[in-house]
């Protein structure tokens, strides 16, 4: 029987109160140079305004490559991510305080304090990955496409719960998270074993792209009106889904080929029951 382990949350609720404190601090300090920017003349204002837009995009580069890094931590088998965006925010950072504390001749000054700011940036966030993860004894290639495949699925699991937090019902959304902890067993044994990948890309095809198009019909549905009928179904759906998923994946873990075939085709009928068709 699959367990469901304690590390599964969402990563995206993984960060540390102190950065988060730091992250939050980043995106109002910004303001402080606005009261003094509309008492300078044209290009002092201007260059004030343009440190304001450069030091907001820097907390927001680093927001997203704290998540980034949050996903990558997260993960036995990990790619890293393909644009450095601390590094990057640490730049803008630089950037934006250069401007906003630049006074005709006093270029040198502008620069010392963006490069302090800059740094002081990267030692409260640090930089971001700098290689791919991959667990001992699993060769590049092969850590590779399990690093893919994972992000495959959990985009799907992503448009899933926005698709259903469009609907602001709080119990559903909490449901579906439900549902992605489940989901995210079998990642976390398909990158301890990454031999089992290829039954599993198959199976998370059709269980993953089913359960993502209902809950996007579903909130089609409610966007035109609610129903308690069609809410009903789709909590009935991922139930179903749900209690059958572990068993389900413990024939696809145990490469029961014949086993896995009859349940990829029971659930490509359930689905297509449901008004939902996966290729």
């Amino acid at each position: 029987m699959v367990t469901r382990p304690d590390h599964v949350a969402d990563w995206r609720e993984r960060r540390p109160a102190r950065a988060t404190l730091r992250l939050n601090l980043m995106f109002v300090l910004p303001f402080a140079l606005l009261p003094g920017a509309f008492m300078q003349a044209p290009a002092g204002l201007a260059l004030r305004l343009v440190a304001v837009a450069l030091m907001l995009l820097a907390a927001w580069l680093t927001r997203e490559g704290m998540r980034a890094e949050a996903a990558y931590e997260a993960r036995r088998v990990a790619r890293r991510p393909a644009l450095a965006r601390k590094a990057v925010a640490a730049v803008a950072m630089a950037a934006g305080l250069g401007c906003g504390v630049y006074v005709p001749g006093g270029a040198g000054a502008a620069l010392v304090i963006g490069a302090l700011g800059a740094a002081l940036h990267l030692g409260a966030f640090g930089l971001d990955p700098m290689r791919d993860k991959h667990p001992d004894g699993v060769a590049g290639w092969q850590g590779d496409r399990v690093a893919r495949a994972v992000a495959d699925a959990e985009s799907q699991l992503a448009a899933m719960r926005d698709a259903v937090a469009g609907t602001g019902d709080r119990d559903l959304v909490a449901r579906v998270e439900a549902f992605r902890a489940r989901a995210r067993e079998l990642f976390l044994r398909i990158e301890a074993e990454p031999a089992r990948l290829a039954g599993a890309r198959r199976y998370l095809g059709v269980y993953l792209l089913g359960a993502c198009d209902a809950a996007k019909q579903y909130a089609a549905l409610d966007r035109k009106a609610r129903d308690g009928h069609a809410r009903a179904r789709f909590v009935a759906l991922l139930d179903d889904l749900e209690r059958d998923f572990a068993a389900r994946s413990e024939a696809l873990l145990a490469d029961d080929r014949a086993r896995l075939d009859i349940e990829i085709e029971v659930l490509r009928e359930r689905l297509q029951r449901e008004g939902l068709r996966p290729e």
